[in-house]
């Protein structure tokens, strides 16, 4: 027998997973569904949060997105693809249209699943995950939220009440390789971010490693070359020395496994052509001056 449980408030909510630590969190329903549907899970209850109006409300204020949990992929495409280009782009890439209107990125970042669409996106745009229970409130950056394969750094109490993300002032940039062109679970994914006025990288790596990552040694890499040779304020052409080194520090940065999907070599190699491709992308929008920095 499995409990179904509907708060209509977010403290009802809060109240209820308090109460019932055990109460699995169901929104969109993409991911808990399937592993209902395959016998791969039985809880004790099922906490309904559909009804909990302001899970589905986003808002900007001093250049800052509050993206509500229960925001659907596809609002994140018609409402945020300026503000939030690398995520809007990579929910573009979730499943099908169905999927995208019922899937939310609080729901990916709940399942923690490696090869989560929405993960290297919220690696490389610096998100913070907000969660909260009857306890407070905390904010978790996205490279601290991620703490095994399919597993979150939420307590028993805890329920994500949205993530929080700057506006974008750089080009991002989102790809992934899979067996086909649409609804795919990725063979390993991509997130890029130029941040100009911190003179930063931001990348996110995806279903390469048991929890996605940032790949730190090629964001300071590719910092480094871009402030040393003074592209930040006069952009020009990359060198392909600096693309293919970026290439392969991002490489090193995984540690795949082999699996029906691919290999560990294939994911590494190309991860590496996802990193320079996109590099080559994010670089071509700096340098057309479609950003502050370069008009």
């Amino acid at each position: 027998m499995m409990d179904f449980l509907q708060p209509t408030s977010w403290s009802e909510a809060l109240r209820i997973k308090s109460e019932r630590p055990g109460a699995v969190p169901v929104a969109g329903g993409t991911d808990v569904m399937v592993e209902l549907n395959f016998d791969h899970r039985r809880p004790e209850a099922l906490l309904d949060l559909n009804r909990v109006a302001e899970l589905a409300e986003w808002s900007e204020e001093d250049g800052r997105v509050r993206l509500g949990a229960g925001v659907p992929y596809a609002r994140v495409i018609t409402e945020l693809g300026d503000e939030l280009p690398g995520l809007a782009m990579a929910s573009r890439t979730v499943g099908s249209p169905q999927i995208r209107n019922r899937g939310t990125v609080g729901g990916n970042l709940g399942a923690a699943s490696p090869a989560g669409d929405s993960h290297p996106a919220l690696l490389a745009a610096d998100a913070v995950v907000e969660v909260a229970s009857v306890r407070g409130t905390r904010m978790i950056p996205a490279a601290e939220f991620y703490t095994g394969v399919k597993r979150n750094a939420l307590e028993p109490d805890e329920l994500i009440a949205a993530i929080h993300l700057d506006v974008a002032r750089g080009p991002q940039q989102f790809a992934k390789v899979g067996t086909r062109n649409a609804m795919v679970i990725a063979v390993c994914a991509f997130g890029l971010a130029l941040h100009p006025e911190q003179q930063r990288v931001g990348t996110g790596i995806g279903s390469a490693a048991p929890t996605p990552r940032r790949a730190s040694a090629a964001e300071e890499f590719l910092s480094g070359e871009l402030t040393a040779a003074g592209l930040w304020s006069a952009p020009r052409p990359l060198t392909d020395s600096v693309r293919r080194r970026f290439g392969e520090l991002v490489a090193q940065a995984a540690s795949p496994i082999d699996d029906v999907r691919g290999s560990a070599a294939y994911r590494r190699h190309a991860l590496a052509v996802l990193a320079r491709r996109t590099l080559g992308w994010v670089w071509q929008d700096y340098c057309g001056g479609s950003w502050p920095a370069c008009a």
